[in-house]
């Protein structure tokens, strides 16, 4: 009895976190939206520091602790300088009427469910508000990215298997 006792209290504590961590993200959403410098909650699980663009400009504008575990870095990528040419004007004006779907947590980027399944979406898939675009793995947990917007995929702008940072561009679409 006390054995099950123990695995009813472990599964109400995983029903929490991922209830939880749902939350968190639309949290962070909120908070990215709005003028709240900071938002802070703490729980007998977690605790939570959310810093909002509007604080005090820091090199990362959210941090979520939860537990201690290393973040990637990103690798720092030597800017160039290139001649202005038609090319990229038109680029820059095609992607003018296009949405942009932004990763909401940090963590890595993946195409498919599982390694033996097929991707999400293609290039030229046509998506409705809801649908699972990718999944993106932060602590073990796999969180889908659903589409905030109607349309055709135009881009996928990231690699599978690729680490993301919090609000990086995902895909592009077409409404």
């Amino acid at each position: 009895m006390l054995v099950f006792n123990v695995f009813l209290s472990i599964f109400a504590l995983l029903i929490t976190i991922i209830m939880n961590f749902k939350q968190i993200q639309q949290l962070i959403k909120f908070v990215s939206k709005t003028d709240v410098a900071e938002v802070n909650i703490e729980n007998n699980n977690f605790k939570i520091n959310i810093k909002g663009s509007k604080s005090v400009p820091v090199e990362k504008p959210i941090q979520v602790v939860h537990q201690p575990a290393p973040l990637p870095h990103p690798t720092p990528v030597k800017p160039s300088i290139a001649p202005p040419n038609n090319a990229s004007a038109k680029e820059a004006e095609s992607t003018d009427n296009l949405l942009t779907v932004k990763s909401p947590i940090i963590g890595t980027f993946y195409r498919k469910p599982s390694p033996d399944k097929d991707v999400f979406v293609n290039v030229g898939d046509i998506v409705k508000e809801g649908d699972t675009l990718c999944v993106i793995e932060a602590m073990k947990l796999f969180n889908e990215i659903e589409s905030d917007y109607s349309g055709k995929i135009v881009k996928i702008l990231v690699e599978d298997a690729s680490p993301v940072e919090f609000d990086q561009p995902l895909f592009l679409i077409e409404p």
